[in-house]
């Protein structure tokens, strides 16, 4: 298994997009106090994955785009690599002037999957969690890694279980939850945990408050389906959602998946976490947001 298969962008494979007609989808809308009364009330948060949009604009302007767009939270896939303690500074300074919150970052060098990797992923969560301390993000995303030839299913699966119990420990003295997530196997058929279902199952055997499931909607719905089911389910397992529809990792609305049901669902089951926008935009990426935001807190209002 090599450093680059994990790295945030060749882990993305995203296929071919739609088409610059899809931006037509997309209606601008304005962020107004009603819309913030509605997200005041709804029980899930709204969150951005920042590596999907504003690629071409400098860190402090990418954070006013989704504050622009009427977001508060916004999930880092490794744009802090260099920073100095003054850009780390800076940034603290900007973030909190706009009122938003990193709420999670990903560890995506290392997985795991793979029990001879397990002594360099604690070194590598042990080097994050100060960066996290700087961040104030108490959220971070792990990956179970590819898969090794040699090894069976029960010993990636166990692998899995211990590298998470040992993580556990280490992560919750600085109150610090990670998440463990699936990518579907179009993506990378290389990777282990392509099944949300055994997921759930092993964020249940590690039994940590600090150990929860990333439930990815897109790669699930590409990898087995039935979404709503295994939300009801597993409802206590789920820390943190990814919302983007199929195909073409797109704009909750713009594929098969019937987020507006998904959304009412998270509501009813009072679910307390943070519900992330993961897409691609096609057009103006400040209003898919905006629509974005607007269906979900429309769908959960009933």
């Amino acid at each position: 298994m090599t450093t680059a298969a994990f790295r945030c962008m060749d882990r993305r494979d995203f296929g071919k997009t739609l088409g610059a007609a899809m931006g037509s989808v997309l209606l601008p809308r304005s962020f107004g106090q009603a819309e913030k009364d509605k997200a005041a009330a709804t029980p899930f948060k709204l969150s951005v994955m920042l590596w999907t949009v504003f690629k071409e604009m400098d860190f402090e302007q990418r954070l006013e785009k989704v504050s622009e767009a009427g977001y508060h939270a916004i999930e880092l896939v490794r744009e802090y690599d260099n920073w100095l303690p003054d850009d780390f500074r800076r940034f603290k300074a900007k973030k909190n002037s706009l009122h938003i919150t990193f709420d999670a970052i990903a560890l995506v060098k290392r997985g795991i999957a793979d029990p001879r990797e397990r002594g360099a992923f604690l070194v590598e969560l042990n080097q994050l969690l100060p960066i996290a301390e700087k961040l104030e993000c108490q959220g971070i995303i792990v990956l179970s890694g590819n898969k090794v030839p040699g090894l069976s299913r029960k010993q990636h699966h166990q692998s899995c279980l211990e590298c998470l119990k040992r993580s556990a420990e280490i992560a919750s003295r600085q109150n610090v939850t990670l998440f463990l997530e699936n990518i579907d196997p179009e993506e990378n058929p290389r990777y282990y945990l392509t099944s949300a279902a055994e997921g759930f199952e092993i964020v249940r055997k590690v039994d940590h408050p600090h150990v929860k499931f990333l439930y990815d909607f897109y790669h699930e719905q590409i990898a087995e389906g039935n979404l709503i089911e295994k939300l009801h389910n597993n409802i206590a397992q789920v820390g943190l959602v990814h919302i983007a529809d199929v195909p073409g990792r797109h704009a909750p609305g713009t594929g098969e998946i019937n987020y507006s049901n998904i959304f009412r669902k998270l509501t009813e089951l009072n679910y307390e976490g943070y519900a992330a926008m993961e897409f691609l935009p096609v057009g103006n990426a400040v209003n898919e947001l905006i629509t974005a935001r607007e269906m979900a807190l429309q769908s959960a209002a009933g």
